[in-house]
């Protein structure tokens, strides 16, 4: 697409004119299309996709401008620049006429040769970049689908056997003979879990990245949506350090199914890498009208070199024992979800406080996106 030739549209009554126009702007890469008179423009227009016209003005049976406004009300064409050429002398209105018909620019003759050249270079390049943004667009949407498909099979092939394998793990540590089979049970189980909330990760990033998962908001209260996902870590052998508290009206409207998972996602980040006998905080405070701050805490510091990267993609990957953990996606997904409800989501973190998550988000989700 981007080696075809750049199609300029060449339209004058008078062939010596156009002849001169065609030794001016004939080059590499450039077709030019040349048409005697207005209907005769038309046809080629019909049949050929055009980067610039040029137009003569003083034609006979359908003048310049008349082409023009022909051309700006077919929505095949309205987009093609125009550049008038005209003989008479300059007049403030039939310029002023030439502009309001569409034209880029009015150029009297005898006109500088490397004036329109220098104009037309400027429409051959917005031309090819426009044909490599085209390209680029159309690749990107193929690798999105790619991945889509990608995410299908991860979904569906690979989550069923991975229940399986997790299954048959917890059976053997429920079940083994001995110490020694009870421990590599329990480290077939601890990976199939590692490996489980990876695809739970790319699955949802899949979705957010594609733009497929749309806000759903609908009344819910904060502090009832935290006690439900700190409920589902009630297995997890840390699970009784998870402290709650909540104070003021913690209701609003969020897509809670969205919500669910970041919150999820803080709360599981706390567990894997907070220090393993100190308490885990999850505090909502909605004592402002029309906001609420919900905050995840936990001992420990997350290295400074890590910090300027935490919600990018991938952003544990240099972080040494955390990323053994995941593939650093959970905290990048809070954002992108934060981020679609209008609120925003801060992390901070040293050894003298450890690490606190925080989450602003307003009441109403906004569906805004920066």
């Amino acid at each position: 697409m981007t080696n075809s030739p750049v199609n300029i549209l060449i339209v004058d009554d008078i062939a010596h004119n156009i002849t001169a126009l065609e030794a001016l702007l004939a080059r590499p890469g450039v077709e030019l299309l040349v048409a005697n008179s207005g209907t005769a423009a038309l046809d080629l227009l019909l049949k050929h996709e055009a980067a610039l016209a040029i137009l003569d003005v003083n034609m006979p049976g359908m003048n310049g401008f008349e082409l023009a406004s022909l051309m700006r009300g077919s929505p095949r064409t309205s987009h093609v620049p125009i550049i008038f050429l005209t003989a008479t002398a300059e007049d403030a209105s039939r310029t002023f006429r030439g502009y309001e018909a569409g034209a880029v620019d009015f150029l009297h003759k005898p006109f500088d040769p490397r004036i329109l050249q220098s104009k037309v270079d400027v429409f051959v390049q917005l031309e090819q970049h426009k044909r490599q943004l085209a390209e680029q667009l159309l690749a990107t949407r193929q690798l999105l689908e790619a991945n889509e498909m990608l995410m299908a099979v991860l979904g569906h092939d690979l989550r069923t056997p991975l229940g399986t394998v997790l299954a048959s793990a917890e059976y053997l540590v429920r079940n083994a003979p001995d110490e020694q089979s009870g421990a590599v049970a329990g480290r077939i189980r601890n990976s199939s879990l590692r490996m489980s909330r990876m695809v739970h990760q790319l699955l949802n990033l899949a979705r957010l990245q594609g733009g497929r998962m749309q806000l759903q908001p609908r009344p819910s209260e904060l502090a009832t949506l935290c006690r439900g996902v700190i409920e589902e870590f009630a297995a997890h052998e840390r699970a009784s350090q998870i402290v709650f508290t909540s104070r003021g009206n913690t209701t609003g409207n969020w897509d809670t199914d969205l919500l669910w998972q970041a919150i999820s996602n803080l709360i599981s980040n706390a567990l894997h890498h907070g220090e393993r006998d100190s308490p885990i905080t999850v505090d909502v405070n909605a004592e402002e009208s029309n906001r609420l701050r919900l905050t995840v805490s936990n001992r420990g510091a997350i290295p400074a070199a890590i910090l300027p990267h935490l919600f990018e993609p991938f952003g544990s990957a240099n972080a040494g024992e955390r990323s053994r953990e995941g593939l650093g996606l959970g905290l990048h997904i809070v954002h992108k979800i934060v981020h679609m409800h209008g609120g925003k989501v801060t992390g901070a973190s040293d050894e003298i406080f450890g690490t606190v998550f925080t989450v602003e988000l307003p009441r109403t989700a906004q569906s805004w996106v920066s």
